[in-house]
């Protein structure tokens, strides 16, 4: 039964996620609201993992998911429920795209679905920041504004903003794996 839930929560996902992997985030947010397989704070460590190896972020986290949930087989049907829907769209897509390359009514579509797929990044993106910079059940805690604010978490990410500006030719990976040195440092 695990297997089929696996299967069709990141079916639906993978159905309805257009504009690459960061879309998927408000969609593992629901499954993590609804099924409880991992925590909010889970799901940042999966964007900070799927961020640094290789491959989509989707498919990695799809497996991650899978794997904590039911083990190997767990990820690889995660996997494959995601990955389902791109392969049948994909197909279909190539087929009309081939009929219909020269219609107004295509070319309108994916003017729509352009600033959809950014929304849905944009969205992806402020619940990143929002977990990551601010405190919220601290504040509930104390009461206390500064409380909200996550400090080391807003210098880290300020300093790696700017010095990717700065270094733009360095791979992404090196501040990645700068980040996870000062994040240690700032944990111990």
């Amino acid at each position: 039964m695990i297997y089929f839930q696996l299967f069709y929560e990141f079916f639906k996902t993978g159905l309805f996620v257009f504009g690459g992997g960061l879309a998927t985030i408000p969609f593992l947010q629901e499954i993590s609201e609804k099924t409880g397989w991992f925590t909010i704070q889970q799901l940042m460590d999966m964007i900070a993992i799927s961020e640094a190896t290789p491959g989509p972020i989707g498919v990695n986290m799809a497996t991650y998911v899978g794997y904590t949930v039911a083990g190997l087989t767990g990820g690889i049907v995660a996997t494959l429920g995601l990955i389902t829907p791109s392969i049948i769209i994909a197909c279909i897509i190539a087929r009309l795209l081939y009929k219909f390359k020269d219609s107004q009514y295509i070319d309108a579509a994916f003017y729509g679905l352009r600033p959809a797929s950014l929304a849905l990044i944009c969205s992806a993106g402020l619940a990143v920041l929002r977990l990551s910079l601010f405190q919220e059940a601290l504040w509930q805690d104390t009461g206390l504004l500064i409380s909200l604010f996550n400090f080391k978490g807003i210098c880290l990410a300020l300093v790696i903003f700017a010095l990717s500006n700065k270094f733009k030719n360095l791979h992404p990976v090196a501040f990645l794996a700068a980040s996870a040195v000062i994040g240690m440092v700032f944990r111990f």
